[in-house]
């Protein structure tokens, strides 16, 4: 008799807004102006470069100890990234260039041209389709980014359906902003809708920045879709109290989602707020992430968003 011996391997998962990850060239088709060398902010390539190697270095951090081996992170969704180019930048020229990593990234209608990007290793997902999911504006709205929409087989061969989210800022006023928010999220959940009509048993991850914390209406309309805030708990080891801090106060706008089916394989899911990405928090006390700018000026560091880090065992 024959017998076959099925052995749980980790799978992390990382979702990380990197904040305004912009290259030093102007897209004449956006309003990059920002981040262009004769800007305000001098925008050149060693700030550039910098910038880039300061997100590879939070991507490699995010790994998991398995077993007696350290694993790199299966896979990645990037919020905040200007387009193809600083994905490839990232993936072939930076501190991840050995990392193997493969990448797909939208091209939205943003008006900075902002981005929404998936890093993953071929060797733990190996991709079979990926689509862009419009929302169009309405009225005086501006174009939002794209969710990204991947589909792969993973290690063990269970099919793998990934959401990666950006979704639009409340800079204008949270309430001003809601209902364009929440139409995101109706979006996604008529495309997990799609996903479980179509497949029996789906492993499903919806991912990313949502602009939103726990509580919000668009949290909320997820959720009633049966995909449960894995990240609801998240906390850091050094002090984080989640991925974002705002006049004081942690809060998180980041978010992983996950279905049912994949619920029952999580091991963990935590900030990620190695010391190198944090600093103090000489205003209101504590710590806070270690921002790129301060105002316009240059602060050297990475991002004023912490990744979350979730481990499955599939």
């Amino acid at each position: 008799m024959q017998l076959l011996l099925l052995i749980a391997s980790l799978f992390t998962f990382v979702e990380f807004n990197c904040e305004n990850l912009f290259d030093c060239e102007h897209d004449s088709l956006k309003n990059d102006y920002e981040f262009l060398p004769a800007s305000q902010r001098h925008w050149d390539s060693h700030k550039y470069w910098q910038k880039v190697n300061n997100v590879a270095r939070a991507v490699l951090s995010c790994g998991e100890q398995d077993g007696t081996e350290w694993a790199l992170p299966d896979m990645v969704a990037l919020c905040e990234v200007e387009n193809d180019s600083v994905i490839r930048d990232l993936a072939r020229r930076s501190l991840l260039r050995k990392a193997g990593y493969e990448y797909i990234v939208t091209q939205s209608g943003d008006e900075r041209g902002i981005d929404v990007a998936l890093l993953y290793s071929p060797f733990s997902f190996r991709i079979i389709s990926h689509t862009a999911l419009r929302i169009l504006p309405e009225g005086r709205q501006h174009p939002t980014r794209d969710v990204l929409y991947a589909c792969g087989v993973v290690r063990g061969g269970d099919t793998l359906h990934v959401l990666a989210v950006h979704a639009p800022s409340r800079a204008s006023g949270a309430a001003q902003t809601n209902a364009y928010r929440v139409r995101v999220a109706q979006r996604v959940a008529e495309a997990v809708d799609s996903i479980r009509a179509a497949q029996q048993h789906p492993l499903i991850i919806v991912a990313g920045d949502f602009n939103d914390y726990q509580g919000d209406e668009a949290i909320r309309l997820l959720q009633e879709h049966g995909l449960t805030d894995v990240s609801a708990a998240a906390v850091g080891q050094n002090g984080a109290r989640g991925t974002y801090k705002y006049r004081g106060r942690w809060g998180s706008l980041d978010h992983i989602f996950v279905n049912s089916l994949l619920l029952h394989n999580l091991s963990t899911c935590r900030v990620h707020d190695a010391d190198f990405l944090i600093e103090e928090d000489e205003r209101y006390g504590g710590v806070q992430p270690r921002r790129t700018f301060i105002g316009r000026r240059y602060h050297g560091g990475t991002s004023d968003h912490l990744p979350l880090v979730a481990s499955f065992m599939l």
